[in-house]
């Protein structure tokens, strides 16, 4: 269990009570006159992500007030791990449903997140009691979330891709999964595009391949760009450009590893493939250049026409890899186009997929769980900017002015996918530049708790 909660008190409980903004005046005029006094002493007035601190008459803390915007805004609850004072807490709020009430302890986990691996914080020390939730579903979900920015928050010194390798051995020893690591000869042969991303890097390219469960089970394969660093390659990246952050490129391979672990700790019964193609797309004498034409493991054969469009290369191989093993259903993540971002913004999730009923579920369960995602469209024309003189496919748009970059780059992808598989493709962001409540500036996890309610569902009703 995460040390940001407890499930049982040894001593006393502090409350916490919600108070939507809207309801402000309506909640005031129930409460003692002492509560009133200190509400207007502190000029608490339920304004979303604000607090007041209540104390009894000898000055200690009895209860907290926090403004909501609405009872589904939970991630305000991540304010208080940070400011409130060690101690016991327990949301009370006999007006919110059960999932609002797990969310808010969500909310609770989220805002307890340090990065402290390179540098002394301070620890938080308030706890929230969660003895009525579904407390096993709590700390999974964290669980995941703190990977996951765990993972996108250490610097490529540190987390190459022998290093990602290592989370995946870890996962697999904790829960007795099967684990198999492709590298040198036997990368270059089966996967020669994750090969030609990586060869320019000292720290070789590899391909992780782990596998979980029932082979009786559905199948379900996520797969992850693991793009460790990317310096652009040979066309590199400005350093007024976003350089600086190509730590978080591996975010995807984050996101698999991740919703991976929650269904792994939950037991589904799936039979689980993860793949996970890691690399750096460093400069050196090795590097692959454009007008380079690279084989892929599905034998389409791609121009390279720019080589900061590295991430539909390596899962391109990832992809086929998936397709040939005849899965139900196929989940891509990858911080694949800054295209994404501009239609969309940081917090909505671009996606993609080939199948309008799987889009719909999924789109059902994320507004459930609020997760932002957004479709966008597959459309087969832009297909044919993709051709190539030599090659099957160039890697991405020649023309500067056409526009529409995470479109054409999802179907690329798309023709590494067997059409009758069901197959969702994730462009992401993963990454907060701001601080906001429970979202600290850094790597952030997206889409998991959605996702994973869904693959529960998915495999239950095969």
């Amino acid at each position: 269990m995460p040390n940001c909660f407890v499930s049982d008190a040894a001593g006393d409980v502090i409350s916490i009570t919600p108070v939507c903004q809207d309801d402000f005046l309506d909640w005031l005029a129930t409460q003692s006159t002492q509560v009133k006094n200190l509400v207007a002493v502190n000029g608490f007035s339920a304004k979303p992500n604000t607090y007041c601190l209540l104390t009894d008459h000898d000055g200690n803390l009895e209860k907290v007030m926090i403004g909501l915007v609405n009872k589904d805004a939970f991630f305000s609850f991540g304010i208080l791990p940070k400011i409130l004072p060690t101690g016991c807490y327990q949301i009370i709020a006999p007006n919110f449903s059960s999932q609002q009430l797990e969310h808010a302890a969500i909310g609770w986990g989220m805002g307890s997140y340090q990065f402290k691996q390179y540098k002394k914080l301070k620890d938080y020390t308030a706890t929230l009691l969660c003895k009525d939730y579904d407390i096993a579903q709590i700390n999974r979900v964290i669980a995941a979330i703190f990977l996951v920015r765990d993972l996108i928050n250490t610097p490529a010194n540190d987390l190459y891709p022998e290093k990602l390798a290592e989370v995946a051995v870890d996962l697999a020893s904790e829960f007795k999964a099967e684990l198999k690591i492709i590298k040198g000869d036997g990368l270059s042969k089966e996967f020669p595009a994750v090969y030609a991303v990586g060869r320019g890097s000292k720290k070789q390219p590899l391909l992780i391949d782990l596998r979980y469960g029932d082979l009786n089970a559905p199948k379900i394969v996520l797969v992850g760009k693991g793009v460790c660093f990317d310096s652009g390659g040979l066309q590199l990246k400005p350093a007024s450009g976003n350089i600086t952050l190509m730590k978080k490129d591996m975010a995807g391979a984050a996101h698999a590893l991740a919703l991976a672990r929650m269904i792994m700790d939950a037991k589904l019964p799936v039979n689980l493939r993860v793949i996970i193609p890691a690399v750096e797309n460093l400069i050196s004498g090795d590097s692959f250049k454009p007008g380079d034409v690279i084989n892929t493991h599905k034998g389409l054969s791609l121009e390279i026409m720019n080589t900061d469009a590295e991430g539909r290369l390596i899962l391109a191989d990832a992809l086929a890899l998936a397709s040939k093993w005849q899965p139900q259903l196929i989940l891509d993540f990858a911080t694949l186009t800054g295209a994404a971002r501009i239609a969309l913004g940081p917090d909505i999730t671009a996606l993609f997929s080939n199948d309008d009923q799987l889009v719909q579920d999924i789109v059902s369960v994320m507004s459930e769980e609020q997760e932002p995602v957004w479709r966008m469209p597959l459309y087969q024309p832009y297909l044919e900017s993709l051709k190539s003189e030599v090659a099957d496919f160039k890697n991405v748009v020649t023309s500067e002015s056409f526009g529409g970059g995470a479109i054409t780059a999802a179907l690329l992808l798309q023709q590494f996918i067997t059409p009758e598989i069901k197959w969702a493709h994730f462009d992401i962001n993963a990454y907060n530049a701001t601080t906001t409540p429970g979202k600290p500036v850094g790597g952030e996890a997206v889409c998991l708790k959605g996702l994973f309610k869904y693959i529960e569902h998915f495999v239950r009703i095969k």
